[in-house]
């Protein structure tokens, strides 16, 4: 396992394992850099796994493609056949 590949692997412990437990974002390498992506609950969470990811992996060309779940009610009643 190089530097790179245990940085990431890394990164994943503390995403899945921190107080976010973020298990639908997935990191992965592409040559020299890394892409994030996955669907993240709030825009905090997603400030939170980016700040984490900036962290872990300072130094290196990184990519995030976070998207936040939306969470607001619907503005009307589902019609149901």
């Amino acid at each position: 396992m190089n530097n790179l590949d245990y940085r990431v692997a890394h990164l994943r412990e503390r995403l899945a394992g921190g107080p976010l437990a973020e298990l639908g974002v997935r990191v992965t390498v592409h040559g020299d850099s890394v892409v994030v992506t996955g669907t993240v609950p709030s825009a905090h969470a997603c400030d939170e796994v980016e700040r984490i990811v900036g962290e872990a992996l300072t130094g290196l060309t990184v990519r995030c493609d976070l998207v936040v779940a939306g969470t607001s009610t619907p503005d009307e009643a589902e019609e149901l056949p």
